[in-house]
């Protein structure tokens, strides 16, 4: 387990250059806030949906088949243990409430689970990224607005998450054989997310006043949750699965150990909210997580 933390304090570094790229083809210009966006489309239509496609292009052995039902139980549990504990403690803060719910595994965590755990692992977090994004869209926007309003399901299931989910499932369950040129393509869009998506992060500390953000005590309050209070309660809840699931367990912790996921950001500004506020919370725990992921993973190691 201290080879995998340690492995995971090279790929966070390795992403944090990344990010500091796009703050400085940002800051110069390079890329607009134009450009962002259209980066942003690129991120959610395209590599996100590869990369989960991506991961259930395995072999469909027993084991990962007794597997998928218990990683999405596991991954439901520990997301709406996320949204229990950060609405508890923000009452009446709707940004930090979303922020602190809601993880970044698809844009942060699936490079750190590819880097650090055996080929496959990514398999286990499709549900935690299916029932995340679900979650954003129903119990997330009504805390951003204050109101539950109506869920059209047609805006789900055509929804770029759920669409490659589907896709997924239908290929690991079917194991029905894809050209290779078409493997290799869903492979190589997949292997764009982790630049792009830390290009964005990047973008959003350019938008920053890097110096204030550390003078913000309520930004440290939701890192804390964020990326120790509901990582360790998930470790504990994560402890009774059986043994024999630990690469799962732990394809699931670092997903739920992750920082604030940037579709705060999002969502704040499609519903006018305070997106500056968003986005510090996704900067600073961004920049702290590069400490937590590890150690959260070396405890689990100490307790499993």
């Amino acid at each position: 387990m201290g080879a995998t933390a340690l492995i995971l304090v090279r790929q966070v570094a390795i992403m944090f250059i990344l990010t500091g790229v796009g703050y400085v083809l940002f800051r110069t210009g390079k890329i607009t806030l134009e450009g962002g966006k259209t980066i942003g489309n690129i991120l959610i239509f395209v590599a996100l949906p590869c990369v989960i496609i991506n991961s259930f292009l395995v072999e469909r052995t027993p084991e990962r088949l007794a597997a998928l039902p218990v990683s999405a139980a596991a991954a439901l549990a520990v997301l709406v243990i996320s949204c229990a504990v950060a609405t508890f403690v923000f009452k009446k803060d709707p940004i930090a409430t979303f922020g602190a719910s809601f993880s970044n595994p698809g844009f942060f965590g699936m490079p750190l689970i590819l880097a650090s755990l055996p080929e496959g692992s990514a398999f286990y977090v499709a549900a935690f990224i299916g029932f995340l994004n679900l979650g954003q869209w129903t119990y997330g926007v009504a805390v951003m607005t204050g109101k539950a309003g109506a869920l059209k399901l047609k805006s789900v299931v055509t929804a770029p998450f759920f669409v490659a989910i589907v896709t997924g499932l239908f290929l690991f369950l079917t194991q029905l054989p894809l050209p290779s040129i078409v493997r290799s393509s869903i492979s190589t869009l997949a292997g764009i997310n982790t630049a792009l998506a830390m290009f964005t992060i990047g973008i959003y500390l350019g938008q920053t006043d890097i110096a204030k953000i550390f003078t913000k005590a309520v930004l440290y309050k939701v890192t804390a949750v964020r990326l120790v209070i509901i990582p360790l309660i998930s470790l504990a809840v994560l402890t009774i699965v059986p043994e024999r699931f630990l690469y799962m367990k732990l394809a699931i912790l670092i997903a739920a150990a992750c920082p604030v996921g940037s579709n705060v950001a999002v969502y704040a500004q499609l519903h006018k909210c305070n997106y500056a506020y968003a986005v510090e919370c996704v900067i600073i725990s961004t920049l702290f997580s590069i400490v937590t992921i590890p150690a959260v993973v070396m405890l689990a190691g100490l307790v499993w």
